[in-house]
């Protein structure tokens, strides 16, 4: 089905009158082989990928900034939705009762293939634009391999949710059922292509000028494929990628030159002032008071109902998430807080109540008054640098089975950031691989990262997890893949239900 804009016209009574014959002739409607012929055209379909991650089109949860956030954080060890929360399909992701016809799941599936249909629709069309319409002759493939990149993204969040997902890559040429209804393809098949789209996403520049940050990089690319790598446990293939992004000596074979460092200071990475900085290799941007240019960042909620009483939107899984943390480890403030400043009445708050601390990264604190936060410019990092030096430590280990020096350094640097004590060498391989587990959760707590770390440690290890929360005891095998949506099933009978879910 072409993609089209309808322009509402008039048509007087008396020229409808005069027509004997319906004549069509659709200059009122513009359909994708009339819309892409300039290089505007080309880069307002790209930008309206890119709208896929931080908005929805029915004003629902953004992709990011929620939604995603709901089946990788809720449905963990980490967090819980707020006990005033009486949506039926959000209390079940923090209980593991979910069934397939939970609409929260529905909706993460519907939003990651309207991204990947908007970025089929751009990767088809956009070569077909005349190339003298691009006054920048790289422009035209930068497009393309920026659409490429979302699609990559969207499809690894896929093929982790789900499995074995539809690989759909073109735009349905009309709405006969052939066409719409498509079986699950092969993860194999789909990480394949995964790999192929992050390829030529690796083409991208490394950096772009103000009028463009946020947008996809080769830095990004390079990263998100070693994370693909690490995920299918390819360690060699990860390695030779996070080489490509590790800043130039700063590890044996390192040959980055994009600029990332961790920013000194933990708190950094989650303001507004300090976003799309030196550890931000790709985030989801948001703009504060930004009108129809931004939609909420409901991770930050947790101020929403700050003078009335009631729970924020999302809690921590249980008091025991914030022990984690050494008293002395800087991350804890950033997470979690107990206390806050009330602007209204002049006083400090101090919490009492068994739901506290409260999640407190994605907080933006320049808004007053700070409960305001449905205007909220706080961007969700999607990959930090971070998020490389621990997969880089995880290679390591895995590679030479056990840590080696490296793998020290990389997760050191975190630590130290955090100003906690060096992990001391000596380490066996399951044992520094425990380490490195633990320091992923204290570092990506409400980054999306947590189910998909429980899952692909392999075994049951999501489950046992899950069962030390009473909350969660119903978790079991089959929670290691969501259910097929309930309702695609329905609209598609080549779709077949994941092992152990049933359609209800």
């Amino acid at each position: 089905m072409k993609k089209q804009i309808t322009i509402l016209t008039i048509a007087t009574a008396a020229s409808l009158l005069a027509c004997n014959k319906l004549s069509e002739h659709p200059s009122s409607i513009i359909v994708s082989s009339q819309f892409y012929k300039t290089s505007a055209d080309a880069v307002a379909a790209v930008n309206s990928i890119y709208t896929t991650l931080n908005s929805d089109p029915n004003n629902d949860f953004p992709l990011y900034g929620r939604q995603l956030n709901l089946l990788t954080d809720c449905n963990s060890d980490n967090q819980n939705y707020s006990p005033s929360n009486t949506n039926p399909d959000v209390r079940a992701m923090g209980t593991a009762t979910y069934v397939s016809s939970n609409g929260r799941i529905l909706k993460v599936w519907q939003q990651l293939y309207t991204g990947i249909n908007k970025a089929n629709i751009a990767i088809d069309n956009i070569p077909s634009i005349t190339a003298s319409a691009f006054s920048d002759a790289t422009l035209q493939t930068r497009l393309v391999n920026e659409a490429k990149f979302i699609r990559a993204l969207l499809y690894f969040n896929l093929v982790r949710l789900w499995g074995d997902v539809p690989l759909i890559l073109h735009n349905p040429k009309n709405l006969d059922p052939a066409s719409l209804q498509v079986p699950r393809a092969a993860k194999d098949s789909v990480y394949a292509q995964i790999i192929a789209d992050l390829n030529d996403a690796a083409n991208l520049p490394a950096t772009y000028g103000a009028s463009d940050v946020g947008r996809a990089t080769a830095g990004a690319a390079h990263s998100l494929l070693a994370w693909v790598y690490v995920t299918r446990r390819d360690w060699t293939g990860a390695q030779a990628q996070l080489l490509q992004v590790l800043t130039t000596g700063s590890f044996t074979g390192a040959t980055g030159n994009y600029g990332y460092a961790l920013f000194p200071n933990y708190y950094d990475a989650f303001q507004k002032a300090t976003k799309n900085g030196k550890e931000h290799i790709f985030s989801v941007q948001f703009v504060t008071n930004g009108g129809e240019a931004n939609s909420t960042q409901y991770l930050s909620q947790s101020f929403t109902s700050f003078n009335t009483g009631t729970y924020p939107i999302d809690i921590p899984a249980d008091s025991t998430v914030s022990e984690l943390f050494a008293d002395n480890d800087t991350r804890k403030a950033v997470t979690f807080y107990t206390t806050q400043y009330n602007a209204a009445t002049g006083q400090t708050v101090v919490f009492h109540n068994p739901y506290t601390p409260y999640l407190n990264k994605f907080v933006d604190y320049s808004i007053t008054p700070l409960n305001n936060q449905s205007t909220s410019g706080v961007n969700y990092p999607v990959i930090r640098y971070a998020e490389i030096l621990l997969l880089y430590a995880e290679v390591q280990n895995e590679l030479n089975g056990g840590p080696t020096t490296d793998a020290y350094t990389a997760i050191n640097q975190i630590r130290t950031r955090a100003g906690i004590a060096n992990l001391t060498p000596g380490l066996n391989q399951s044992d520094f691989r425990d380490s490195l587990f633990l320091e992923r959760r204290k570092e990506f707590i409400q980054e999306g990262q947590r189910w998909f770390d429980l899952v692909r440690r392999g075994g049951t290890y999501l489950v046992d997890a899950l069962h030390v929360f009473a909350s969660k005891s119903a978790a079991s095998a089959k929670d290691t893949l969501y259910p097929i949506p309930l309702t695609e099933i329905q609209l598609d009978p080549l779709l077949s239900q994941n092992p152990g879910w049933t359609n209800n």
